[in-house]
């Protein structure tokens, strides 16, 4: 919505306080729509521009951690709509939410274990 003559969304879906990260991390891996790595990049780091006093490596720590933890929640839920309530078109997002992960947990290495544990009970799925 326009507010003031500047761009200024409304995130009404939890209403919460949270990880100044979240939000970005949502809107830039959206799962819903593909985009590609440049434009991700150019947002991220447009956001990053824009921030004062920012701890530019925690921001970024926080932003892939909660991508990931995000994206894994997607797939539990888009899983569960689709089995309880029967709403598979969800299940046509999830190879993308998939790929979303592979590419956060190979460029951190903090990732290491978790992509162990993944390879090890999501046979194909992370890389």
């Amino acid at each position: 919505m326009l507010v003031k003559g500047q761009i200024g969304v409304i995130d009404s879906q939890d209403a919460l306080i949270g990880n100044k990260a979240y939000d970005l991390a949502s809107l830039i891996d959206d799962v819903r729509i593909k985009t590609s790595i440049i434009l991700k990049k150019k947002v991220y780091k447009h956001y990053i521009i824009k921030q004062k006093n920012l701890d530019k490596d925690k921001f970024k720590n926080d932003f892939e951690i909660l991508s990931v933890l995000r994206n894994l929640k997607i797939i539990g839920i888009f899983t569960r709509l689709a089995s309880r309530d029967g709403k598979k078109s969800y299940l046509k997002l999830i190879p993308y939410t998939w790929a979303l992960i592979n590419m956060r947990i190979n460029e951190n290495k903090i990732f290491k274990d978790l992509k162990n544990l993944l390879v090890q009970n999501f046979k194909g799925k992370i890389k």
